[in-house]
């Protein structure tokens, strides 16, 4: 089966994801996610912790266009079987693959290393709104 996968949508998901992460951890939940992992907001910040930031941000964003890369695939195969297009087929796309490969790791911080149901709120809340605006962009622009 030929995979017909749309690089520029791809590359365009992974900037509404990293977007979102930047809004998510910062003016929106930023607050309650650094208490609930014990993180204190610096004073100054060094040229040390800049450098350590912006290595953290090349990750995040290196991530986050492997997750749109596979939501990509999961929309190009799933229509090719169902025939699915469209908003809702990236809103199931998005979903399924938040309740079964974002949802299980980010619950066992919770189960077992003592984090908040808080944390779980956070993190999983925001893997859940990235992955459902990645699918829809992905299966509206074909």
């Amino acid at each position: 089966m030929d995979v017909a996968i749309n690089y520029g949508a791809v590359v365009v998901g992974m900037i509404v994801a990293v977007v979102l992460g930047g809004l998510w951890y910062g003016p929106l939940f930023g607050k309650i996610w650094m208490r609930e992992v014990g993180m204190a907001k610096p004073d100054v910040i060094t040229p040390d912790m800049k450098r350590s930031m912006m290595r953290s941000y090349a990750f995040v964003a290196l991530s986050s266009l492997v997750m749109t890369y596979v939501l990509a695939h999961v929309l190009v195969f799933s229509s090719a079987y169902t025939g699915a297009t469209g908003v809702m087929a990236g809103l199931q796309a998005g979903f399924w693959s938040w309740l079964g490969f974002a949802l299980p790791p980010t619950l066992g911080p919770v189960l077992w290393e003592g984090k908040s149901f808080k944390y779980l709120l956070v993190t999983a809340g925001y893997y859940l709104v990235a992955l459902l605006l990645i699918g829809v962009l992905l299966a509206v622009w074909v």
